[in-house]
């Protein structure tokens, strides 16, 4: 057993920690890619596609790499397909792409098409923690609307009343230290109160560097990363 039984907040990452790797990039993404071109036909009056698109519009004038597809302010269906698939190649952590994402995930869900997989320790450590007085939320950069949809769906039930709080990128980068602090402050907790589980070591060094406990998720399937004093190993959610 680790020594982190002193943290009141366990913050867990998704993919490669709670999730399989294979699940995101082998069936979610490739789900948001076959059914975008229909999503975006369908649903072109819907106000939260607008505001989607209206970010990548912003975003896309914010573009730097030479190779995007370059769009007009008056956006059409095929520009707006264009660029959220060169988005999806270069897996680009873009807020619109992963609002849209999160909006098809959310109807494949609905429709019984997709059902999500999370590691078989996570919903016993889920209620064992509950249990301890320990507070759970979740930080990745999949939007809030799919993280939600994740943990709802999952192969072991509907594990969202376990879960306190979801923060995605408009928390900040998860490579940026700040965005630490504002979980801290968000949760009205020290940073030092808070365990951070994630595959990602530069996202541990950040959250190390805000002054939370860190932790290294070693699970099937993740990369090859060297565990270091400062990125403890942890193979198993019993271990916490």
């Amino acid at each position: 057993m680790t020594s982190d039984r002193k943290s009141s907040v366990i913050l867990l990452d998704i993919e490669g920690t709670t999730t399989p790797l294979s699940f995101v990039c082998e069936t979610l993404f490739p789900y948001a890619r076959m059914h975008l071109e229909q999503f975006l036909n369908g649903h072109a009056n819907d106000e939260g596609l607008q505001r989607d698109l209206e970010h990548l519009v912003e975003e896309n004038r914010a573009e730097k790499a030479v190779s995007a597809p370059a769009i007009s302010d008056v956006l059409s269906r095929a520009q707006a397909y264009d660029y959220l698939v060169w988005l999806m190649n270069e897996d680009r952590k873009s807020p619109a792409l992963k609002s849209i994402q999160g909006k098809i995930w959310e109807r494949g869900y609905a429709k019984g098409q997709l059902t999500s997989t999370v590691f078989a320790d996570v919903p016993i450590a889920f209620e064992r923690w509950r249990r301890e007085g320990r507070r759970i939320a979740i930080y990745s950069s999949g939007s809030l609307l799919a993280q939600r949809q994740l943990f709802q769906h999952s192969q072991a039930g509907d594990l969202t009343p376990w879960i306190e709080a979801y923060f995605d990128t408009a928390t900040g980068a998860k490579t940026e230290v700040e965005s630490y602090h504002r979980i801290a402050h968000a949760l009205s907790v020290r940073p030092g109160e808070i365990l951070f589980l994630s595959d990602s070591p530069a996202e541990l060094d950040a959250a190390a560097s805000a002054g939370l406990h860190v932790h290294l998720a070693i699970r099937p399937g993740n990369r090859e990363e060297r565990p270091t004093v400062r990125h403890f190993p942890v193979f198993s959610f019993d271990e916490l």
